[in-house]
């Protein structure tokens, strides 16, 4: 009987794990792209790099700045994700992805502001550096690095979440370094963070309802 309960329990674990994994590294890599480029717009970490731009004038260490702190901020962000799946069980994982996707919903709706202390110093690191430092401390406990966290763990595929998720980064802000204020003024900010808000709103719908199971 023991050995019955056993085995019974390691097949519920299996079929949950099972359950969890039905993603393809693609799907994970598409859909952590476009949500995260979707939530990047006119957050901080975007607001920060049209000051950085507008401040240095230098677009090419600017960009690879953002991409070397994405890469780190998001590379830890994507492990926590990995990391809960194995602390929490299947049911529990379910539970807690809808909640937070719908709490980010809501959290879209809040508009960000920047914080542009100092604004006036010049770089004591070099641009580049200075921007890599600034914009791994402005993205953390930011939007689309908790959200990372949670397609990490939804999805149990790091590397393609980790990539999407700076590919989006990337398609967000290197325009605006790049085109400056021109293009943040041609997007329509509101309609974005409600079509983000609804993306994220479906996933915990999704997470909840355990869709695909």
């Amino acid at each position: 009987m023991a050995v019955q309960i056993a085995a019974s329990r390691k097949i519920g674990s299996f079929n949950g794990q099972q359950r969890l994994n039905l993603y393809s590294p693609m799907e994970a890599f598409l859909i952590s792209t476009g949500i995260v480029a979707l939530a990047e717009m006119g957050d901080k970490t975007q607001l920060l790099s049209l000051v950085l731009a507008a401040r240095f004038r230098k677009p090419w260490p600017i960009v690879l700045g953002i991409l070397v702190a994405t890469l780190a901020n998001h590379g830890l962000a994507g492990a926590v994700g990995s990391w809960v799946t194995t602390v929490l069980g299947p049911d529990v994982l379910r539970w807690v992805l809808g909640a937070s996707f719908i709490a980010m919903a809501v959290w879209m709706l809040i508009p960000d502001q920047l914080d542009d202390e100092d604004g006036d110093s010049a770089p004591r690191m070099g641009v580049f550096l200075t921007t890599v430092v600034a914009f791994f401390l402005a993205e953390m406990g930011d939007k689309t690095q908790i959200a990372t966290v949670m397609l990490a763990a939804q999805y149990q595929a790091w590397f393609a979440v980790v990539a999407g998720t700076t590919l989006g980064m990337m398609l967000a802000n290197a325009p605006v370094v790049w085109l400056g204020d021109a293009i943040t003024q041609r997007v329509p900010l509101r309609l974005v963070h409600l079509v983000s808000a609804g993306i994220f709103a479906v996933l915990g719908v999704i997470a909840l309802s355990g869709w695909g199971a």
